[in-house]
C-alpha cells in the first residue's frame, strides 16, 4: 500500500493526472470533429475508459459514476498529428551563431532540451508526430530514439513519436553534416553510420543500419535544401537506381519512406520509385503532381518553415534559395489541392519554435484549403500516412483516447487550432487549462547541432 502511494506522489509531482484503470471519463463540448466527417457534430460526447475510447457521439447518456469534464463552448477533436518535426533540434536563432555553437554544445544537453520541445508540442494538441531526422555533427547518438522511448515509458511527457534517426543522403548533399565546413575538420568523411551513402548497395546498408538502431520511418534527402550551403535547392541528389534501392529496402523491412524534396525532377524520380511522401515539394510542376495523385503519394507541404524563414530572411545566408522556394510553394500547393493529392499535415517544427505547429492550419486555409479538410489533414489523413489509422486519428470506439479541445468553432475561424486548452493522450490528461510555462532560455541562446533540416 505504501509503495502504491509513493507511485501516485511521483506521478502528481510530474504533473500527470492519475486515474484508476477502470474509471470512466466523459468529455463533453458544444461541438465535435470526429476526424473524418465533412461537418462538425453538435453536443459532442467522448467516453473514455483506460487508454481507449469506449463510445462517442452526440448527446450520449452519461454512465453512472463517470467523471464528467464539460469543456463548454469548445470543439472536441482527435489529437493533431504533425508529419514533419525535428523535436531534438532548434533552428530559431541566428544561423551563424548556431553553426558556431555546433562545435561546443554537448549532445547530452541537447537531449535534455528536447524534453522541453516534446512537452510544448503535445500541450499544443499534437499527440502524435513523425520526427524526420536527428543528426548531430561528430556524434553517433540517436537522441530521437531515446526521446521516443522515454515518452513511451512514461519518464517524460511528449507526443507519440515515429522517428527516422539520421536521415539518408549523398556525399555533399543536403544531409551531409560536414558540408560547408572546412574539409576534414571532423577527421573523416561521413559514411553509412551517419546516413551518408553513395550507390544502391550503400543505400541499402544505410537503411538496414537505421532500422537496426530504431528507425520507424526512413527519411532521405533526394534534392538540395534551403538552409544547406553546398548544394542547389532543386537539383536531384540520388540517382534513379539509388532511389529504387531506398524504397525497395525500406518497404521490404516494412518501413515507409519520406523524402525531403524541393526539386521537380527529384520528386518525379522519387514518386516513380514508390516513396510514401514528398516533404516540401516546392518546385513540383503540374505533371509531377498528377503523377503523385495517380500513385497515391502524400504531400507534406511544411508551409510554416518557409513562412518563418522569410520573416527573418536577413539571418539566413542562403537567401536566394529560400526566396525561390517560398515564391514557388503557393502555386504548387494550390495545384495539389485542385488535383486532389493526399495532403498530410507537416510543419518542419524546429525551423520555428516548437509548440507553434498549429499555425500551419491558417496557411493551408489561406491558400484555398477548406477548414474541415485542413483539420482532416492533421488527423485521419496523417494517421493513414503513418500507418496507424487503425489505432488513432479519429474519434471512434476502440481507438486510443487521443482527444483535444479548442475554443469555439475552428471551421469558422481556423486560428482556434492555435488555442488548444485541453489535451488527453491515451486516456491521460496532459493539459486542462493554461500550458506549462517554457524555460526562459529555451530557444536561440544555445543553438543545436545538426545538418540543415529544410
Amino acid at each position: 500500500m505504501r509503495i502504491t502511494s509513493h507511485i501516485v506522489v511521483v506521478f502528481l509531482c510530474l504533473g500527470l493526472t492519475v486515474y484508476a484503470a477502470d474509471e470512466m471519463i466523459v468529455l463533453k463540448a458544444e461541438r465535435m470533429f470526429d476526424g473524418k466527417s465533412k461537418t462538425l457534430m453538435q453536443h459532442g460526447v467522448v467516453i473514455v475508459q483506460g487508454d481507449k475510447i469506449v463510445d462517442v457521439g452526440s448527446n450520449l447518456a452519461i454512465p453512472d459514476g463517470a467523471q464528467v469534464i464539460d469543456l463548454g463552448d469548445a470543439t472536441l477533436s482527435p489529437g493533431f498529428m504533425d508529419a514533419h518535426t525535428h523535436l531534438t533540434l532548434d533552428y530559431t536563432g541566428n544561423f551563424n551563431e548556431r553553426r558556431l555553437a555546433e562545435l561546443t554544445t554537448n549532445v547530452s544537453e541537447m537531449a535534455i532540451r528536447a524534453t522541453v520541445f516534446a512537452r510544448a508540442t503535445v500541450e499544443a494538441g499534437f499527440t502524435t508526430v513523425r520526427d524526420v531526422g536527428s543528426r548531430f555533427v561528430g556524434s553517433r547518438e540517436f537522441v530521437d530514439v531515446a526521446l521516443r522511448n522515454a515518452i513511451n515509458k512514461g519518464f517524460i511527457v511528449g507526443p507519440r513519436m515515429l522517428v527516422a534517426t539520421k536521415g539518408i543522403g549523398a556525399t555533399g548533399g543536403h544531409f551531409d553534416p560536414t558540408s560547408g565546413f572546412r574539409d576534414f575538420l571532423f577527421g573523416r568523411e561521413p559514411d553509412t553510420t551517419e546516413g551518408i551513402a553513395n550507390g544502391p548497395d550503400e543505400i541499402r546498408k544505410a537503411v538496414r543500419f537505421e532500422v537496426k538502431n530504431g528507425a520507424d520511418v526512413i527519411k532521405a534527402a533526394v534534392s538540395g535544401g534551403v538552409l544547406s550551403l553546398a548544394d542547389e535547392v532543386d537539383t536531384p541528389q540520388l540517382t534513379p537506381p539509388e532511389m529504387a534501392a531506398l524504397v525497395d529496402e525500406s518497404h521490404r523491412l516494412r518501413k515507409k519512406v519520406a523524402v525531403h524534396c524541393h526539386g521537380d525532377q527529384a520528386a518525379r524520380d522519387a514518386i516513380e520509385a514508390g516513396v510514401d511522401s514528398i516533404e516540401h515539394g516546392s518546385f513540383m510542376k503540374p505533371e509531377t503532381i498528377t503523377l503523385m495523385k495517380n500513385k497515391g503519394t502524400f504531400l507534406t507541404p511544411t508551409l510554416m518553415a518557409s513562412e518563418y524563414i522569410m520573416a527573418k530572411i536577413d539571418q539566413y545566408p542562403p537567401q536566394a534559395k529560400a526566396k525561390a522556394a517560398y515564391s514557388a510553394r503557393s502555386e504548387m500547393f494550390r495545384n495539389a489541392l485542385k488535383m486532389g493529392v493526399k495532403i498530410s499535415f507537416g510543419t518542419d517544427a524546429a525551423v520555428f519554435p516548437h509548440g507553434e505547429n498549429a499555425k500551419e492550419f491558417a496557411l493551408m486555409v489561406g491558400l484555398g484549403m477548406q477548414p474541415i479538410e485542413a483539420l482532416r489533414s492533421a488527423t485521419a489523413s496523417t494517421a493513414e500516412l503513418f500507418g496507424i489509422a487503425q489505432k488513432t486519428g479519429t474519434l471512434e470506439k476502440g481507438k486510443f483516447a487521443d482527444v483535444i479541445a479548442m475554443p469555439g468553432d475552428p471551421t469558422a475561424d481556423i486560428t482556434k487550432t492555435e488555442r488548444v486548452s485541453f489535451v488527453m493522450k491515451e486516456g491521460k490528461i496532459i493539459r486542462n487549462g493554461p500550458p506549462t510555462p517554457q524555460p526562459s532560455a529555451a530557444s536561440a541562446e544555445v543553438p543545436t547541432l545538426d545538418a540543415p533540416v529544410d
